[in-house]
């Protein structure tokens, strides 16, 4: 995927100006597909450019005027021409894998510390995932919704997205407890105690 594409996702869902998208980015679809700052900045351009995006100038109160962005018809046809490409499955490339494998010729033991840091990560992450799944996608019966309510796909495809990064922090903490359950049968000479 090109950012650009995860950048119309984000338009479509709500136009906004760079600083905008950015935060989004470190909000929601950066869990997903990260981008700096100046990387948003310098493909906005380039998408403004290729009449991928529209800006318009917006005037603020106390502030310089901001540019908000909006989709524009050709990067819905390069949205929905992308959307219909076929894509390869992800390959998965893990150091933290080939580290584990690794400390078989060395002292596995002195791992430990490095895959608790790295469960520690995926343990926020996660606390950060279910904290914007209550506050965004509260519970049925918390929020009553009109009999024969249409499903709302942007919701709905957005929520299963933030249900399978919840999926994947639990598999993740998970496999890194059976990581350190079995570093912990080791002593620094790599043999079983």
């Amino acid at each position: 995927m090109a950012l650009e594409h995860a950048i119309l996702v984000s338009l479509l869902e709500k136009p906004g100006s760079g600083y905008e998208l950015a935060r989004r980015f470190e909000r929601s679809i950066g869990y997903f597909w990260t981008a700096t700052h100046q990387q948003i900045y310098r493909v906005l351009k380039r998408m403004e450019n290729d009449g991928w995006v529209a800006a318009r100038d917006v005037p603020q109160h106390g502030r310089p005027d901001k540019k908000e962005y909006s989709v524009a018809d050709l990067g819905r046809a390069a949205l929905s021409s992308w959307l219909h490409d076929p894509i390869e499955p992800d390959s998965v490339r893990h150091d933290l894998a080939v580290k584990i494998r690794g400390a078989a010729f060395d002292d596995p033991t002195a791992l430990i510390q490095e895959v608790e840091r790295h469960r520690q990560a995926h343990r926020d992450r996660l606390a950060h995932y279910l904290a914007g799944e209550q506050r965004d996608f509260p519970a049925p019966g918390t929020k009553p919704a009109p009999p024969d309510t249409p499903l709302d796909a942007e919701t709905e495809l957005q929520h299963v997205v933030l249900r399978g990064g919840i999926a994947y922090e639990r598999m993740m903490i998970g496999w890194l407890d059976d990581v350190l359950a079995t570093l912990a049968r080791f002593g620094p000479a790599g043999r079983a105690r």
